[in-house]
């Protein structure tokens, strides 16, 4: 269960970011607590992506802060990316090793102990065990996908970002990531995804967000909200 009372695990403060001409972020204050799972909805453009990029240090603020257990991420950075795993549109994976060698390699990393274990359990979970010892550059999209989720949770991290993870995913496998998903919450570890689809950001979310042109415009507990009419909502604020 989230700790909705205390400190965050991670803070945004006055959190804004422009490329170039272009306001991605705008000032944004946000709180994330341990043990929540955050789903951010928005069209495309309204800043998603720029946000889980931010909050994974993958690319810098132009304004305002990061904070990670109250402190500035800068000054814990090697730290605070130790606790987390990202899943993204790039798999991150070396294309000429296999399944098994791209999981040990960055399980060790990490340090994870009994790492060859963890991989195969990971890759049991994902139904990538028996092309385990196959290079990678002979997978499918969905595959790599697959591959990309297992990297993202070697270390076991406290945090995992998603940025539309289901991408790629024939339905039995995105029921998969589901499960994994809902094993992570059951430990305490938190979640923030980025997502277009409203019924599986649903299912997963304890806390609800909706982005338009790099603010947020909607920031509520799941249980304040009623599931039959999100989508009318959504459509009626981003204007869709």
């Amino acid at each position: 269960m989230a700790e909705e009372i205390g400190k965050s695990l991670i803070s945004l403060k006055k959190a804004g970011k422009i490329y170039g001409s272009v306001t991605a972020l705008r000032k944004i204050d946000l709180d994330i607590y341990k043990g929540q799972s955050v789903t951010i909805f928005g069209s495309n453009g309204a800043g998603k992506s720029t946000l889980l990029k931010i909050l994974s240090m993958q690319t810098r603020l132009s304004s305002g802060s990061l904070l990670y257990n109250g402190v500035e991420s800068k000054k814990l950075a090697d730290v605070y990316r130790a606790n987390f795993g990202v899943i993204s549109h790039q798999p991150f994976v070396y294309e000429n090793l296999s399944a098994m060698e791209n999981l040990e390699f960055y399980g060790s990393l990490y340090n994870v102990k009994n790492v060859k274990e963890r991989a195969e359990s990971l890759l049991k979970q994902l139904d990538l065990y028996a092309r385990r010892n196959d290079a990678v550059r002979t997978y499918s999209r969905g595959m790599l996908q697959r591959i990309s989720i297992a990297r993202a949770l070697i270390h076991s991290p406290e945090i995992i970002f998603l940025d539309e993870p289901y991408t790629g995913l024939d339905s039995l496998a995105g029921n998969r990531l589901s499960n994994l998903l809902k094993e992570q919450l059951s430990s305490n570890k938190t979640i923030v995804m980025v997502t277009h689809d409203i019924h599986t950001g649903l299912d997963l979310a304890s806390q609800v967000i909706i982005m338009k042109s790099g603010n947020i415009i909607f920031n509520k507990p799941k249980s304040e909200i009623d599931e039959s009419s999100f989508e009318k909502l959504y459509l009626e604020l981003t204007d869709v």
